[in-house]
């Protein structure tokens, strides 16, 4: 049986990541276990990457905020650019990371019955279990 120490939760501040958090801050404090919250920025232009990382910080902590569970677990919240999917993986590899709580579909979710595309792509590139939330 699995028991996680380090659970990733990649977030884009919609409702599905909030169940996906939720689920994951359950997860930890049965088990211990340390919450990692990224966000991936896809900034095309450089001049704008300084303002959207300060928008997706205040994001993050009105996420955190409305889980006051994530104080009592400790939640390490990290803001990284690139390919959603590519830098997710690349954060669960340098945390260490031994489950990803993933919502199955995110802001751009186009269909209900559809696994979203950076879920499909985690799901496919992940060297650790990942539980996909609806």
């Amino acid at each position: 049986m699995l028991i996680p120490t380090k659970i990733l939760v990649p977030t884009d501040f919609s409702e599905h990541s909030d169940r996906a958090l939720e689920q994951a801050l359950d997860i930890a404090a049965q088990y211990g276990a340390k919450v990692y919250l990224v966000h991936v920025l896809n900034v095309i232009r450089s001049d704008f990457e300084e303002l959207v990382r300060k928008e997706a910080q205040e994001n993050l902590a009105k996420q955190l905020r409305r889980f006051p569970r994530a104080k009592e677990i400790g939640v390490a919240a990290h803001i990284r650019s690139g390919i959603t999917y590519e830098e997710i993986l690349k954060e669960g590899k340098e945390n260490g990371i031994d489950l990803i709580v993933i919502a199955s579909l995110g802001q751009s979710g186009i269909a209900k019955y559809l696994v979203g595309g950076v879920a499909r792509n985690v799901l496919k590139g992940a060297k650790c279990p990942v539980l996909l939330t609806k």
